[in-house]
């Protein structure tokens, strides 16, 4: 059966971020993932974690001036030193919370820059990234985002992902499928899924063209579970969705996958 996590960046808004991991685990879920820790001392959230029974299977690396558009600095030459104090501080919070998986963004094309260099920066800072990982247990994961949601982002297609994931190492570092992002942009979502499985490390899923809970689109995601599941994934798929309304009640399409 699926494993979902909660997204608590993205669920669960009605309530401030400490008090969504006790809300997440009355839902049912038993896993939850989110965006960015940093606002918060790591010891805090271990023990809203602890205190709800819950496991953190995924959050993202800080880089680059979020409220300000940036999306990462992976691919950006001339950022190494800043990824690098970034990934340094991302794994602090992913050995105290016991994290496996730590998603970091490419970020977004510059002009002038060619693509070959955006490409061997990106190899490059990620291949140091999954070395600073492993020792502790942590391996980076990727994921190509749709134009339309971030224009510019310099990783858009799951072969594009796959290429680069090659050159680093499949054992060291993973894809992160999001369906709603591939569906966005190439479709064929369980082809594609089940073509890239070796390298899948963390799924997450929202309902297009809203990016809402499954249910609320265009994709049958009873059908989509079911075949993900048939053919042996048994990673997180985290829900990284904006709730149409309150959160829970929006829980309908979890009901049989919940426990």
């Amino acid at each position: 059966m699926p494993r979902f996590a909660a997204n608590l960046s993205m669920m669960f808004q009605e309530v401030p971020f400490l008090d969504r991991f006790a809300r997440a685990r009355a839902a049912g879920f038993q896993a939850v993932e989110f965006l960015f820790p940093y606002d918060h001392p790591a010891a805090e959230i271990r023990k809203r974690v602890d205190d709800a029974g819950l496991s953190v299977v995924l959050f993202n690396a800080a880089q680059g001036d979020w409220n300000n558009g940036e999306r990462g600095v992976t691919a950006l030459p001339g950022r190494q030193a800043e990824f690098r104090d970034a990934i340094d501080r991302a794994l602090d919070y992913a050995a105290a919370l016991g994290c496996p998986r730590l998603h970091v963004m490419a970020g977004l094309a510059p002009d002038g820059v060619s693509r070959d260099t955006l490409t061997a920066t990106y190899a490059t800072n990620l291949a140091w990234a999954a070395e600073r990982a492993a020792p502790l247990g942590v391996k980076p994961v990727i994921e190509p985002i749709n134009h339309r949601d971030i224009p510019r982002f310099f990783l858009n297609t799951t072969a594009q992902a796959a290429a680069i994931i090659e050159s680093v190492g499949p054992e060291r570092l993973g894809l992160q499928f999001d369906l709603y992002h591939t569906q966005v942009t190439e479709g064929d979502v369980v082809r594609r899924f089940e073509a890239l499985l070796p390298f899948i490390a963390h799924a997450q899923v929202a309902d297009t063209p809203g990016r809402n809970e499954p249910g609320t689109g265009e994709v049958n995601w009873p059908f989509v579970f079911r075949r993900l599941d048939a053919m042996g994934y048994r990673g997180w798929i985290g829900c990284e969705y904006r709730p149409a309304g309150e959160t829970e009640a929006g829980l309908g399409w979890y009901a049989p996958y919940r426990g």
